[in-house]
């Protein structure tokens, strides 16, 4: 009886892989440095042998496991199991798939780690028990995914909801994606810190100035304490973010909105302005019937989601 499902969290830092239930519960996780420089073929080697050691860890063999969920960093092609390219990781149209398909002859799925995060808040967190969900994660950068129909939507080249690249300012600040105003460069937390770095460069008045360098995190705390420069950096940012859930209820009609990511641990302020705008600008029916949240899995959010990819996608095949 095949009783669990692996999945592996591929990060630019760190791989962590889990050995689950098919209910969801971990029974044993481990985590190591990815050594993204060391080369696409160590990097597998590397993948592989944590699924080999969770596996020993929890006494069971491969024949107990009914598949494997890969979260990697985009863009890829799940449909083929190829990550076509990724600042932070060595793979250049790289085949990730079928060599641990081969390996173990055990079913394996991959995707992006956004759309992986929205399918695991789907199943096991703040998303359990609605079928249709837009995800969002804020930090870095912005990223997004999204549950129609109790199914992940993945588009036509396996690429949707790039959410973080759409353009809400035309004029606005250049994008690392090169184009203007997205609202990456608009409300991540890179871009709240890059806008505090730039206000401190101007002969404008800021408490700022105190710190060596200036990231989110000091823009949020001098906001709180009062700073007014501050206060219009976050204000814009979180209006921004407003601006872009709203386009995504106009587009899904989702039961939930999910946001999750570094940016929400200022808390209840970002979920106070993402609800107040979207309730301005979208159809009251709509704004009213749809649920604005934290992300309820936390650190756990990648292996997590990597496990719930391995249970929905295998379950499509059975």
């Amino acid at each position: 009886m095949k009783k669990y499902v692996i999945g592996i969290d591929l990060g630019g830092t760190k791989i962590s892989t889990a050995l689950s239930t098919l209910e969801g519960k971990i029974i044993k996780n481990v985590v190591i440095p990815t050594n993204a420089q060391d080369g696409e073929v160590a990097v597998l080697n590397r993948m592989i042998g944590t699924i080999e050691n969770v596996l020993v860890q929890a006494n069971a063999t491969k024949n107990d496991v009914h598949a494997i969920g890969i979260g990697s960093p985009g863009p890829l092609d799940s449909n083929k199991g190829i990550i076509i390219t990724t600042p932070n990781l060595p793979f250049k149209n790289c085949n990730v798939v079928q060599p641990i398909k081969d390996k173990f002859n055990i079913p394996v799925y991959l995707d992006n780690d956004a759309n992986v995060a929205a399918i695991g808040e789907f199943m096991f967190g703040a998303g359990k028990g609605k079928e249709n969900i837009v995800y969002f994660t804020v930090s870095t950068g912005v990223g997004g995914g999204v549950i129609l129909n109790g199914n992940i939507y993945r588009g036509n080249t396996c690429n949707a909801l790039e959410i973080g690249h759409i353009t809400l300012d035309p004029n606005g600040p250049r994008c690392n994606c090169g184009n203007l105003g997205c609202l990456e460069a608009l409300s991540s937390g890179t871009a709240i810190g890059k806008r505090g770095s730039e206000a401190v460069s101007t002969n404008v008045e800021t408490s700022l100035r105190k710190y060596d360098k200036v990231t989110s995190y000091e823009v949020f705390k001098e906001a709180e304490a009062g700073d007014e420069v501050s206060k219009d950096i976050v204000d814009n940012a979180l209006n921004y973010l407003g601006i872009g859930v709203a386009n995504a209820v106009a587009i899904f009609d989702p039961q939930m909105v999910i946001i999750g990511g570094g940016v929400t641990q200022v808390g209840d302020k970002l979920f106070n302005r993402v609800r107040e705008v979207v309730n301005k600008r979208c159809f009251k029916n709509m704004a009213e019937s749809c649920e604005i949240v934290p992300a309820g899995l936390g650190i756990n959010a990648g292996v997590v989601g990597a496990v719930a990819l391995a249970i929905l996608e295998s379950g499509k095949n059975d």
